[in-house]
């Protein structure tokens, strides 16, 4: 009845379609078709005799979660709206796909449940089964899926993929900057009980952080008929990629096999992307995605659609032809579009680029710079060219000049902590954490040549370091130095503001001990021979 009652506005709200014709098909050919579901498509053939039968159909870029791995903190810049594909226009290129023998549709976001003409766009899609369509589904973080899921269930939704790497509450917090867990776990238990042909959970897998839980999902395979699928890290923009995060799947494995045995492999799709197995007597399943240490690039059938309108025939690939714009013309002409989508198949290349010699992948520049940032130097100056050893950098010939440097940080902290915080405006039996924490970043600042073996010690001037309360369950720190010195004071403001948050952890670990101090970084600094840089970032005063 709630899930109705939500839905309806919903429904009504998007029913006003624009005049865009949806392609027709010959009955003869719809025929021809369904009798041999394996045709292959000219448009959908890559020049390695790949045929594309799965498309992948981004509905959305926004997200209601902030995933470490995926995105960063302050989100990224959205495209406006009305570049977006709309419903029909989703349609369109569906109907156009099918036509040509794909048979598998996903959608995916960003985050897709966020889209409020979900609902159409996949009973419009299921509409195309007689045209050949066998599988219609969806990737979601399962946040608000639940309340949706009888509702897409009808509409002609038989696949789930559901996003999520812990099994632990307050690490689910910590991983995701958002709370929702219980929701997660709710949806997936509702998806079993409705009978969707495929549940599926996607965990990414990250060394130090989460590969902890990996034994706590094969556990949670005994009793649902699930499959648990393990993705090795991957380079996106914004996830400050490290390789030393990434578990390769026969490390999992041996893991795994130490714990519960020897599992069973079962037999994989010719174009699977997982590599299946089973523990013994459990009703679901694990897999393994290896993108990063054995790509499965020979067999990919997939084709993606991006939010706004482009073709992507990698994931790993930067060149995208836009097919909204071809849509949008006056008479958009659907044998136009095929010749765009082939020449971009046809264009695939044998396998993704995605090497470690060239990672982290990281296509946006956060901050203002020239070529190079401005005052880096590509030499390691507390080092001896010669030697090797190390060395403190002379500054006896140096002026002095008016120095100033900020930093921040933040603590993630579980939600309870957070309260507990709150509620007592951050008194505890140690006192009141912000003050201490504070004072020791005064202290620390002033300690900074005895802490760092080659800073010089500098007499400063000023030191202001700032702690707060802030939305995600965080403290923030902001810290600022200044000094009339030969040297600049970014490693004054930078030791300030680590030993703040670290005595934040001190005074609240009592309370948990699953915090993590994370995005301690320059913002800006001034005065010297490099002169004035900044860092874009929302400062702590803003």
């Amino acid at each position: 009845m709630f899930a109705a009652a939500v839905a309806a506005p919903l429904l009504r709200r998007t029913r006003c379609f624009s005049t865009l014709q949806l392609p027709k098909i010959n009955p003869i050919q719809q025929q021809q078709q369904l009798a041999s579901p394996d045709i292959r498509s000219a448009h959908l053939t890559d020049t390695f005799g790949r045929t594309h039968n799965y498309l992948r159909i981004s509905l959305t870029e926004r997200c209601n979660l902030r995933c470490t791995y995926c995105m960063p903190e302050e989100g990224v810049p959205l495209t406006p709206h009305d570049q977006l594909l709309s419903t029909d226009e989703i349609l369109h290129l569906a109907r156009l796909f099918v036509q040509q023998g794909v048979n598998k549709i996903r959608l995916t976001g960003g985050e897709p449940t966020v889209r409020p003409d979900l609902i159409d766009i996949v009973r419009g899609i299921s509409d195309l089964r007689p045209e050949g369509l066998q599988s219609i589904g969806i990737t979601t973080n399962g946040i608000a899926l639940k309340r949706k899921l009888p509702l897409l269930r009808d509409a002609g939704l038989d696949s789930l993929n559901i996003s999520l790497d812990t099994l632990d509450r307050h690490m689910f917090e910590i991983m995701t900057r958002r709370r929702g867990f219980d929701n997660v776990v709710a949806s997936i238990d509702q998806a079993i009980d409705l009978g969707f042909k495929s549940v599926k959970i996607n965990c990414v897998v990250m060394r130090g952080t989460n590969d902890d839980q990996v034994m706590n999902f094969v556990a949670f395979t005994k009793d649902k008929p699930i499959s648990v699928r393990f993705i090795e890290y991957m380079p996106f923009d914004g996830n400050r990629w490290n390789k030393e995060k990434l578990v390769p799947y026969r490390e999992l494995i041996e893991r795994i096999e130490r714990r519960f045995g020897s599992l069973h492999k079962l037999s994989d799709d010719p174009n699977d992307t997982t590599k299946s197995y089973q523990v013994p007597g459990y009703k679901g399943k694990v897999g393994f995605i290896t993108s990063m240490t054995e790509h499965f690039c020979g067999t990919c059938n997939r084709l993606r659609i991006t939010a706004d309108g482009s073709i992507k025939v990698c994931l790993f690939g930067a060149t995208e032809i836009s097919l909204r714009d071809m849509l949008r013309q006056q008479d958009p002409q659907d044998d136009h579009l095929l010749q765009a989508i082939g020449a971009a198949v046809r264009k695939k290349k044998k396998q993704h680029a995605v090497v470690t010699a060239n990672i982290p992948v990281f296509n946006k520049r956060w901050y203002s710079t020239s070529s190079r940032d401005k005052g880096d130097d590509p030499r390691l100056t507390h080092t001896d060219p010669e030697t090797g050893e190390a060395r403190m950098v002379s500054v006896t010939d140096k002026k002095d000049t008016q120095r100033e440097a900020r930093a921040v940080g933040h603590i993630l902290l579980p939600p309870q902590t957070y309260q507990l915080l709150k509620e007592n405006a951050c008194e505890t039996s140690k006192g009141n954490v912000l003050t201490v924490a504070q004072i020791a970043g005064i202290q620390a600042a002033k300690s900074t040549s005895q802490l760092i073996p080659l800073c010089h010690p500098l007499l400063l001037g000023y030191i202001d370091v700032r702690l707060r309360l802030a939305k995600g369950d965080r403290v923030e720190c902001e810290s600022v130095v200044r000094c009339n010195g030969k040297t600049g004071v970014e490693m004054e403001a930078l030791t300030a503001t680590s030993v703040a948050l670290l005595t934040v952890y001190d005074m609240c670990k009592a309370s948990s001990k699953k915090m993590i101090i994370e995005g301690i970084r320059v913002v800006a600094k001034s005065g010297g021979k490099s002169g004035s840089w900044q860092w874009y970032h929302n400062s702590i005063e803003q």
